[in-house]
């Protein structure tokens, strides 16, 4: 898994950061706004957050729009989570993490 921290645009006091990453286990893109709140103001909470479903978030663009709003975006993240995905071609889920897919979701795929 993979985790990318980024700053809040100017003129929204109210987010924290946000994160973008890749979840191989997941096979997709996420993406996470983290808000100041009253009983987290300092860390946040992560109010919009997609990629929680296999393959929500299937490409670095997709999740990219989804903090485009919040965020302030480097003009090379999408190359550097589209090497993120391709750095785990090839891994293979653990016994543990194929169960809890099961569980969650009836399959491992």
């Amino acid at each position: 898994m993979s985790r990318h921290i980024l700053p809040p645009k100017a003129g929204h006091p109210d987010v924290i950061c946000a994160a973008v990453g890749w979840d191989r286990p997941l096979q997709t893109c996420y993406a996470q706004v983290c808000f100041r709140t009253d009983d987290e103001p300092d860390e946040g909470e992560a109010l919009i957050w997609g990629g929680t479903e296999p393959g929500e978030l299937p490409t670095p663009e997709a999740a990219i729009a989804v903090i485009t709003p919040y965020a302030e975006i480097p003009p090379r993240l999408a190359e550097q989570l589209l090497a993120d995905m391709t750095a785990t071609i090839g891994e293979k889920d653990g016994r543990h993490q194929a169960e809890v897919k099961r569980r969650l979701f009836g399959s491992i795929h």
